[in-house]
């Protein structure tokens, strides 16, 4: 799984080739949170509440940057990295 960014413990990554609708993981501890990139809503899993609200302060300033990467990702390119929130 192409880890996309990290910060504060988070990790955000997509897989490859992986199911609609455009989405990224997010990844804390023994949490585990799929986001959809569109709408920023959490279709599985979940996170302790500050988890989510940093991993969505982060998500906001990079919607097109993830949909960049969904793209490039499910046509089996070279991911770009995300600069972590500081």
């Amino acid at each position: 799984m192409p880890e996309l960014s990290r910060f504060l413990g988070i990790v955000i990554a997509m897989y490859f080739n992986d199911h609609n609708p455009p989405h990224f993981h997010v990844l804390y501890n023994e949490y585990d949170a799929e986001i959809e990139i569109k709408n920023l809503t959490v279709l599985e899993g979940k996170l302790p509440a500050r988890v989510l609200g940093l991993a969505m302060e982060w998500a906001e300033l990079h919607k097109d940057e993830l949909m960049e990467n969904w793209n490039l990702l499910q046509s089996g390119k070279k991911y770009n990295k995300i600069m972590p929130l500081i």
